[in-house]
């Protein structure tokens, strides 16, 4: 009897992933470090000197962690509600936030009680944070309102009205201390003067502000809302420069990178987006369990700490360079003590033992073996197999086919797996390597289950959905007949000019030699 030759899966060759600069700078980040918090993670941010802690705001408390610290090093919970947008100052020293209670607290890194409060707004208050000067506070709140504060005297210094929805995000200038812009529900961005009493500056994003970021250098504003990321010329009174859209749902924050080369955007889709400031075309994308809320970056780019809907904060620390110590690495063997007795010919003399090579049967392979086709085609009807490798599932009903087993192995099915056959045929019968077979396979499902249509409404569904997809395939296989034959025409048409155009030449040539024979 002849030994089992096991299905000949067709390999089809794929596209190799592009690498470059920016996805090798990305993916060297170790593995995550997950950190349970209260509730939503609305905030992170970074000291901007070192050690260069994190404030991280959740639920009613204010946890501050150190860089490689996965329990809390301090926390401010004299909230009575919900704390939001704890901010650093620029020197590190000073911390503020806001609160669901309608105030606003200045604490001291160093100690637990507030150092300030800050009366005056009348709902809820999500964003606060320091001017440049170090001495004033600006917020935004659910009253519509944005306010400036003065430090020292825990005053109010203005107070701005011109939003008409809820003030949520919004950040200062680094250059002129002064300037500060707040991002709204109603669709605008709104860039103030403290030495003025109106906004300077409307700028119209479209869908409801989440979050705002302003460049070092002072010139350019990013806005983020609705699935679009928008970057605006502020020295040209708000032109707007490009538009991005390349996540799926909202947008809830923004950040940059050290050195203001990368823009990072987070997003409701789970996905972290990585642009360059120069072409602004995604160069990587990082991809996380549930929906993003808040995103930081270390100002040396080592940490990214992302903040996410379920309380889940997720910390990736930079993996360390590899120093190249030669004297220290174990001296391998040379090369020839691998390659020794590779190139030995036996003589004929020479008695040869070969080693037996154990063959592992896949578990298709061993139901074909033992003849047992349904179950063969159970088992690469499985949703790993069919998702991943759908050349497996295919091989296996080619092979039946060629045995002729293949019609009673589809035969005798209950609702779920017709629907599971159903749904993977629809799917792989449009993929040119796979419609030969596919075909075959759709022509005798509606065979064996044509008397049984109209008693499942799932059935019929994925039925309709298999007619779809042969009829689409069918409309485009006539257009691209139609484009063939244009081609085709072209072509022809090309190849007479072409001709014509060497006889006219040789007939030219001809003449020419005549004439010059007779001149002589």
């Amino acid at each position: 009897m002849a030994a089992y030759k096991p299905v000949v899966v067709q390999a089809c060759p794929k596209l190799g992933e592009r690498i470059t600069q920016d996805t090798l700078y990305w993916r060297g980040y170790k593995t995550p470090v997950q950190i349970k918090e209260f509730g939503a993670v609305n905030k992170i941010d970074f000291s901007p000197v070192p050690p260069y802690n994190y404030a991280v705001t959740a639920s009613s408390r204010i946890h501050i962690y150190g860089r490689y610290s996965q329990e809390p090093i301090k926390t401010f919970s004299r909230f009575r509600d919900a704390a939001y947008c704890a901010t650093y100052r620029d020197d590190g020293r000073l911390l503020v936030a806001g609160s669901e209670d309608r105030s606003i607290s200045l604490f001291d890194v160093g100690g637990k009680a507030p150092l300030r409060q800050f009366e005056g707004h009348t709902k809820p208050v999500h964003l606060v944070g320091f001017l440049s000067d170090k001495y004033r506070i600006f917020s935004g709140g659910d009253d519509y309102s944005s306010k400036l504060w003065d430090i020292p005297s825990a005053t109010e210094i203005i107070s701005y009205s011109e939003h008409t929805d809820y003030v949520r995000c919004g950040c200062a200038s680094k250059v002129n201390a002064d300037v500060f812009i707040t991002g709204s529900y109603d669709h605008t961005v709104k860039l103030f003067d403290a030495r003025t009493k109106s906004s300077v500056m409307t700028i119209e994003h479209g869908h409801p502000v989440e979050s705002v970021l302003l460049f070092p250098s002072g010139g350019l504003l990013v806005s983020a809302g609705g699935r679009y990321v928008k970057v605006w010329d502020v020295l040209k009174g708000g032109q707007l420069l490009v538009s991005l859209k390349n996540h799926h749902k909202t947008v809830t924050c923004l950040c940059l990178n050290s050195s203001g080369q990368r823009l990072l955007s987070g997003s409701l889709d789970r996905h972290v987006k990585i642009y360059s400031t120069t072409s602004y075309k995604v160069v990587h994308s990082f991809n996380y369990a549930t929906s993003i809320l808040s995103l930081a970056l270390s100002p040396e780019d080592e940490t990214i700490v992302v903040g996410m809907t379920n309380g889940v904060l997720n910390v990736k620390h930079r993996k360390p360079e590899e120093k190249n110590e030669s004297s220290q690495k174990k001296r391998q063997p040379a090369y020839r003590t691998y390659v020794k007795g590779k190139s030995y010919m036996p003589k004929q003399e020479d008695f040869c033992v070969s080693k037996p090579v154990k063959r592992v049967l896949r578990k298709y392979d061993k139901l074909l073996r033992s003849f047992q086709s349904s179950k063969a085609l159970d088992a690469v009807l499985e949703p790993p197999i069919m998702l991943h490798t759908p050349e497996v599932t295919v091989a296996v009903m080619q092979e039946l086919h060629r045995r002729g087993t293949l019609r009673s192995a589809l035969a005798g099915r209950d609702e779920k797996q017709v629907n599971l056959l159903l749904t993977f045929v629809a799917r792989r019968v449009i993929e040119p390597r796979f419609t030969p077979v596919l075909v075959i396979v759709a022509d005798m499902i509606t065979d064996i289950y044509q008397p049984v249509v109209g008693q499942s409404a799932i059935v019929d569904k994925q039925f309709l959905k298999l007619q779809q997809a042969i009829g689409k395939e069918i409309d485009y296989q006539e257009e691209l007949l139609e484009v063939l034959g244009m081609m085709d025409t072209l072509f022809a048409t090309f190849t007479k000019k072409r001709d014509t155009c060497l006889e006219e030449n040789k007939s030219n040539g001809v003449t020419e030699i005549i004439e010059t024979n007779r001149n002589y």
